[in-house]
């Protein structure tokens, strides 16, 4: 993956069109947003009483900061790939979702729409940050035949793991 623009990475300018250091960014990210977005998830469908306003603060912040970085870091087109791979996901965000709730002996159903926001947004972040890391461990990214087959294979193992998982239920 190449800079999209100028960016400060641990202290040292990478350059527009310059490599990005990916042993940084995805392990940082994927741990850093998975705290947050497992912190989100408990408050939002672990704690009784959590208040809705905190909620939406500590998720949206968050959200938002980590939607500036996604731009600056993948440009306009990743984050726009972002938005379909949200759209194929919003079966999925509600099948995966339901299950791990299920665990618990929770549904989907058992709280109110709202709650869900900041839950289903962390997801749609943590998907796109898996498909950036695949697009990158595949060497993909700068070949379009292999780009495009990567995401077909993406969305195919997608629907197939959610398909699963409905058919569990």
């Amino acid at each position: 993956m190449k800079a999209n623009r100028d960016i400060m990475v641990n202290g040292k300018v990478v350059r527009q069109g310059m490599p990005m250091p990916m042993l940084f960014i995805y392990p940082f990210f994927l741990l850093h947003m998975g705290m947050f977005g497992l912190s989100g998830f408990l408050m939002a469908y672990a704690a009784d009483d959590v208040e809705l306003l905190f909620l939406y603060l500590h998720g949206g912040i968050a959200i938002f900061v980590y939607l500036m970085f996604y731009l600056v870091i993948f440009g306009r087109d990743e984050v726009k790939w972002m938005l379909i791979n949200a759209s194929l996901g919003l079966l999925g965000i509600w099948i995966e979702i339901e299950t791990i709730l299920g665990w618990f002996g929770k549904a989907l159903s058992d709280f109110p729409p709202w709650v869900h926001v900041t839950p289903f947004l962390y997801y749609i972040l943590y998907t796109f940050l898996l498909r950036q890391m695949l697009l990158d461990l595949t060497r993909s990214r700068d070949k379009p035949g292999r780009k495009r087959l990567v995401e077909i294979m993406y969305v195919l193992g997608s629907l197939a793991v959610y398909g699963a998982l409905w058919l569990r239920q």
